[in-house]
């Protein structure tokens, strides 16, 4: 019997799906503090960089480059944070968020740090909608 993918439930109630790449889904968190994305690859079982073959990392890092592009191009982000903790939620995913001097956890990490501020519905959707069409 095969696994399939199964969205791990933490990440399915802090973000919304916004596109599927080509290997992973692309996520929007639910946090207003920051424009952050996630990179969930559709790997049953993978928890680690390592549970990827080869050319299963290439793909994620290709899309990470993709993102992360798209990320820094958008209005006040001046650096971005990428990374994979999987501390808490031990499905591989990938973060990035896009970061700014003036931002509530600059110059930490923003895991951790805070309460996540929901987006409203209507914004949510806008932006989801935003990142749907520029990964279109």
């Amino acid at each position: 019997m095969s696994e399939t993918f199964a969205l791990d439930p933490r990440l399915a109630a802090d973000s919304v799906f916004v596109a599927d790449g080509p290997l992973s889904q692309v996520r929007l968190m639910d946090d207003a503090r920051f424009p952050w994305l996630l990179l969930v690859p559709r790997v049953p079982g993978a928890a680690e960089w390592i549970d990827l073959d080869g050319g299963q990392q290439r793909l994620l890092l290709a899309e990470i480059n993709r993102v992360s592009h798209l990320l820094r191009a958008e209005p006040g982000v001046e650096k971005l944070n990428i990374a994979a903790l999987g501390n808490i939620v031990r499905q591989l995913h990938v973060h990035l968020v896009g970061r700014h001097s003036a931002d509530p956890a600059w110059p930490g990490p923003v895991w951790g740090n805070g309460t996540a501020v929901r987006h409203e519905a209507g914004a949510l959707a806008t932006l989801r909608e935003h990142w749907g069409s520029r990964l279109g």
